[in-house]
């Protein structure tokens, strides 16, 4: 059964954010503020160059988190989004979703043949706002 976006967002608990930021002026940054400020236990995915955004610890990869997450929330271009569906799979994680402006039906394949959930071209926080808050 395939789920909406909103299913997701309604059923997730823990949220991996791949590429969060810890520039305020990015827009992974404000998404995963957002997110916290909602009651998501958001965890920073950030293979180098920062120890932490918003106060929570970044960790490399989606194995460091060492356990699975319900949402892998993704920040990246979409040529590096394969490689990202590939651990989210390994990592038992319930759904990947590919942030507005990045499509990829190499990525999209993975997920699938995976188990997981799946959303491209969407921002987390305009659906959330739209049909959750």
């Amino acid at each position: 059964m395939t789920r909406s976006p909103e299913q997701i967002l309604r059923e997730a608990t823990s949220i991996a954010v791949v590429g969060a930021s810890p520039n305020p002026d990015r827009p992974s940054h404000g998404v995963m503020r957002y997110l916290l400020e909602q009651g998501y236990r958001v965890i920073p995915v950030r293979p180098r160059d920062c120890d932490e955004v918003l106060g929570i610890p970044c960790v490399p990869t989606l194995a460091d988190i060492g356990e699975p997450v319900d949402l892998v929330d993704v920040f990246r271009r979409p040529e590096y989004t394969p490689g990202v569906a590939r651990e989210a799979v390994a990592s038992g994680a319930g759904a990947l979703w590919l942030q507005l402006g990045i499509v990829s039906p190499e990525a999209r394949a993975i997920a699938e043949a995976g188990g997981l959930g799946y959303v491209e071209d969407l921002c987390t926080q305009v659906v959330h706002r739209r049909h959750l808050s």
